[in-house]
């Protein structure tokens, strides 16, 4: 009995015992299990803290070439992009040159690609036309005619006024020259006409009749014949259309040539083209549904933008012009679909000297393609960014607002967005004047995925009493 109680007795220390022994063989787990983390450290090391905070050298912005600028509200235009092409402006950029009669090619003085002034030479006709040489005969004829009845005025006019012969004699003679004057009018009128300077003219009334004739680039609109230029001057710039008359720098571009040397050509023949890109049209090519916000953005006159490609502005000065739709077609394309509308464009050129002869430049040429921008809606009070300042991620957007070497991630509204630009709501996540950054937003996205996949949030510290916060 004694045995049993005394082995009772140690049941309860040996129980004590293990469970003691229990403890301290989990007491890592035990108190990793209910020891509470402290709450700023959570969210450095989770990620999901209220601040989502991403760290760049200055290296690393150099290397991702970053911009940053400060986010002003504005107002802006919703634009529809519509594709387009650089075309000549019909009656105004390219002149055909006809034959004024009929005869054959004796000289070709310029080729495709020679820059000519109005009145220089084109080509040389030599004249076999029955018509143009009785013109010459007639005008010499009636010339000739009208010095013999002067030369007998003057000799009875003595008898006429003694009585020798009758008055109604003289005044026979003097309708006879009135007739014979109005026969030369018509003939040297004809003869103009036909091609032949006013020098030619003269001298076929002195008996010297003509057998070639000179066809020369015509003058510009507002440019008489008398006015055309005889001295050459260095061509800076070229246009068929001036205001005053007196412009020395008129220049064409021969474009094709149509005749060979010793063909023969009828009156009114084609000869020579001749172009001048000064003035041209840049055509839109866009589909029905879109007839109704181009119509009124030509009403109101808004000003529109085009994008032209393969075009170099670093060569060319800046273009002092503004762009607005002039009108739109009323036939839709059978093919394609689409209508056109025109917007007129104003050309730059420059010449430049080779083997004494002046060629032109010019920075945009027929058939070269451009994107016209043209405004459709007006977003008030918003902020612009361009369109590499987003980063998404699913339905979430995002840009990045820089303190120093620290960027804050910011969701925000994007209203609109096309290739090139962003629109934001000015609902209050970016506060005005602040700085965001203007590209490499996907890039910053990676970045703080990368860095807080590395378990330590960038841009925060302890404090003395052990909290941690984010920089400020």
């Amino acid at each position: 009995m004694t045995k049993l109680k005394w082995v009772k007795s140690l049941v309860g220390p040996l129980l004590v015992i293990a469970v003691v022994a229990g403890l301290w063989a989990y007491r890592d787990s035990l108190f990793e299990t209910t020891a509470p983390k402290d709450d700023a450290s959570s969210e450095a090391a989770s990620g999901s803290g209220e601040l989502e905070i991403l760290e760049l050298s200055a290296q690393a912005r150099k290397n991702l070439e970053l911009r940053s600028k400060a986010a002003r509200p504005t107002d802006y235009w919703r634009t529809i992009t519509i594709p387009g092409m650089v075309q000549d402006r019909p009656g105004i950029s390219d002149r055909g040159v006809t034959s004024p009669a009929v005869g054959s090619v004796a000289e070709i003085h310029v080729f495709p690609g020679d820059t000519v002034r109005p009145g220089e030479r084109l080509v040389t006709v030599a004249l076999f036309s029955e018509y143009l040489q009785a013109t010459q005969t007639q005008l010499f004829k009636a010339t000739r005619e009208i010095s013999l009845l002067r030369k007998e005025i003057d000799r009875l006019s003595d008898l006429a006024s003694s009585g020798g012969i009758a008055g109604s004699k003289l005044i026979q003679m003097e309708n006879d020259i009135q007739r014979q004057e109005t026969l030369t009018q018509a003939a040297k009128q004809e003869l103009l006409n036909r091609g032949l300077s006013p020098s030619q003219v003269k001298q076929v009334v002195q008996g010297s009749f003509v057998s070639t004739i000179e066809v020369n680039a015509p003058p510009p609109r507002g440019l008489s014949t008398a006015e055309r230029i005889d001295e050459l001057s260095p061509v800076s710039q070229a246009s068929f259309v001036v205001t005053d008359g007196t412009d020395p720098l008129i220049a064409y571009e021969v474009q094709s040539l149509a005749v060979e040397l010793g063909q023969t050509v009828q009156a009114g023949q084609l000869i020579a083209d001749l172009a001048n890109h000064r003035h041209l049209y840049v055509v839109g090519h866009a589909f029905k549904r879109e007839a109704g916000l181009l119509e009124k953005a030509a009403q109101e006159a808004r000003e529109i933008e085009v994008e032209f490609s393969d075009d170099n502005a670093e060569l060319w000065s800046p273009l002092d012009q503004s762009f607005q739709i002039r009108h739109l077609s009323n036939s839709i394309d059978v093919e394609s679909r689409t209508f056109d509308f025109f917007v007129p464009l104003e050309n730059q050129s420059r010449s430049y000297e080779k083997n004494r002869e002046t060629f032109l430049v010019w920075r945009f040429r027929p058939g070269q393609r451009a994107r016209i921008h043209v405004p459709v809606e007006k977003l008030d009070d918003v902020f612009v960014l361009p369109s590499e300042a987003i980063a998404r991620e699913g339905p979430d957007a995002f840009v990045y607002r820089q303190n120093g070497d620290l960027f804050n991630q910011i969701a925000v509204n994007v209203l609109h967005e096309d290739r090139r630009s962003v629109v934001i709501a000015n609902d209050g996540s970016i506060t005005p004047g602040t700085y965001i950054a203007q590209n490499a937003g996907a890039s910053l996205s990676r970045v703080l995925k990368s860095q807080s996949a590395s378990g330590q949030q960038p841009g925060l510290h302890v404090h003395a009493d052990g909290t941690v916060h984010a920089a400020h």
